[in-house]
């Protein structure tokens, strides 16, 4: 069972430096968000970002899309269990036994360790990638197609859920029941511009779909009171 106790918004922290995640994270509250460290912040600053924001007292989601052989993600996601991250994800067109080796690593870091686990979470289709893209690399299918084929494979290999976009969580909530965790980016507030996601919804929308948490980046640290606005957002889901 999935446990959204906390706080549903994740809260995208894309920047190159340490000292510009800082300050934002400080006008932040672990009660009303999360944090999400993705490949640039963590190429520029390593795993000591990820240390600092878990000391002011955040969750944070690991978005490094893990995709290798299956020994090497299943090291890079128990790396990830010790770093004490709170979710973590791979890419589902890994494959099932690199999907598999990552959750067996997790589950058996956690049993031997006592250890913290975190959620394991599959990447599907790239919300930039259409049809000619795909078709480009050999898939036939539709990205809608295909985002089932990735998501019904990672529920099949234990993972706890997939990242999609808001507009397909009505289908694989529908799909893949309850339990199964929905992370969604592309979410855009009603005075937000779209930027360059084409494909938006906003928050009370994509929890009506069947969002479990929501990656928003701009709409928030651009804010002028990021608190404030992540208030507002948990007013207007709840």
């Amino acid at each position: 069972m999935i446990d959204i106790q906390g706080p549903r918004i994740i809260v995208a922290m894309d920047f190159d430096n340490a000292d510009d995640c800082f300050y934002m994270a400080k006008r932040l509250s672990p009660q009303y968000c999360r944090l999400k460290v993705g490949k640039e912040l963590f190429t520029a600053c390593g795993p000591r970002v990820v240390e600092y924001l878990m000391r002011l007292g955040f969750d944070v989601f690991l978005d490094l899309k893990f995709h290798d052989i299956p020994n090497t993600v299943a090291k890079a996601v128990k790396a990830a269990a010790q770093l004490g991250v709170w979710m973590v994800n791979v890419h589902a067109s890994g494959g099932q036994r690199m999907m598999v080796s990552a959750r067996e690593m997790l589950d058996k870091h956690a049993h031997h360790h006592n250890g913290h686990k975190p959620l394991l979470i599959g990447v599907t289709v790239l919300t930039s990638l259409e049809a000619h893209d795909l078709h480009a690399v050999g898939i036939a299918e539709e990205p809608e197609a295909h985002v089932l084929r990735l998501t019904k494979l990672a529920q099949h290999c234990g993972l706890d859920g997939v990242v999609c976009s808001a507009r397909e969580a009505g289908l694989l909530r529908s799909q893949f029941g309850e339990d199964f965790c929905l992370v969604t980016p592309g979410i855009r507030l009603d005075s937000s511009p779209a930027d360059d996601q084409k494909r938006t919804l906003t928050p009370h929308a994509a929890v009506v779909a069947g969002s479990s948490y929501l990656v928003i980046g701009r709409p928030i640290t651009q804010a002028h009171d990021p608190v404030a606005t992540c208030k507002a957002i948990i007013q207007s889901i709840s």
